[in-house]
């Protein structure tokens, strides 16, 4: 893990240092405020990067094992950064409206894609002896699917770890996350209870610049940690399959000795 693509003047310059107005912290937050000014909290940038780590490093533990990550950003601040980070590590993502249910009731979720799935296919039977009103009532339908559904539609199991951006805009996905043991993680401003999730990282989460310089760190990581993953794999199957042709080459000088010694 690259430690130092993410430096205090970095996160400084991103904004990232600048939390609520003082009369709207959280008192659980105090502990990454170093100072206030103009009625404003500042930030830790120092604490910022040293939970960003903490982080990033049980994140790569997870993907590693083979899970994957659901990134969660309803806000129009967070939106854009998260499709793309999810892009770039091959990760899911929510960015419209978190759906009640999405994690505890799973299944409704994968019956509800595939019914999107059906109403893709445009020789689907679903659109039989229909009339032009209710192909129209099906294709309203199939739109509003599509967006709710566009960055889970190939989610086939649960997660394995939730990042939130703004964990108080969040709660409801951080809550059903916590039912059911997925681990979360995620960006917490001073107006927010660092403890609801098992992995906070403290910066300002309505600065579209902070949520994007976190975001595509944490994607870069997750990104080059598959494809190193994948080298390794290659060359673990490269490995083998030279020790097991070296293996015939000398099993086959051994029979031509063989048959010369016969001779």
């Amino acid at each position: 893990m690259n430690e130092n693509l993410i430096s205090k003047e970095d996160l400084i310059k991103a904004g990232s240092h600048y939390g609520h107005p003082a009369s709207k912290w959280n008192p659980n937050f105090k502990d990454f405020i170093v100072a206030k000014k103009n009625g404003i909290h500042i930030i830790d940038v120092e604490s910022t990067i040293s939970y960003l780590n903490v982080a990033v490093k049980e994140l790569l533990s997870i993907v590693k094992n083979g899970g994957n990550v659901l990134f969660v950003g309803t806000k129009a601040q967070a939106r854009d950064a998260v499709v793309e980070s999810a892009d770039k590590s091959g990760m899911f993502y929510i960015v419209e409206r978190w759906l009640g249910g999405t994690l505890t009731n799973f299944s409704t979720i994968k019956k509800s894609v595939k019914r999107l799935n059906l109403l893709e296919k445009d020789s689907s039977p679903i659109y039989n002896n229909l009339t032009k009103k209710e192909k129209g009532m099906l294709h309203r339908e199939k739109f509003k699917l599509a967006d709710l559904h566009r960055g889970i539609k190939d989610m086939r199991h649960l997660p394995a770890a939730l990042f939130v951006v703004d964990g108080k805009h969040e709660r409801i996905a951080i809550a059903e996350a916590n039912c059911l043991g997925i681990p979360t993680f995620g960006l917490v401003d001073t107006n927010t209870n660092p403890n609801i999730l098992d992995f906070p990282i403290p910066a300002n989460d309505d600065s579209i610049k902070t949520i994007k310089l976190i975001l595509s760190y944490i994607a870069e990581e997750i990104h080059s940690s598959l494809n190193r993953s994948k080298d390794d794999s290659v060359a673990s199957v490269d490995s083998s399959v030279s020790v097991d042709d070296s293996k015939e080459s000398s099993e086959k000088v051994s029979i031509s000795s063989d048959v010369q010694d016969k001779s």
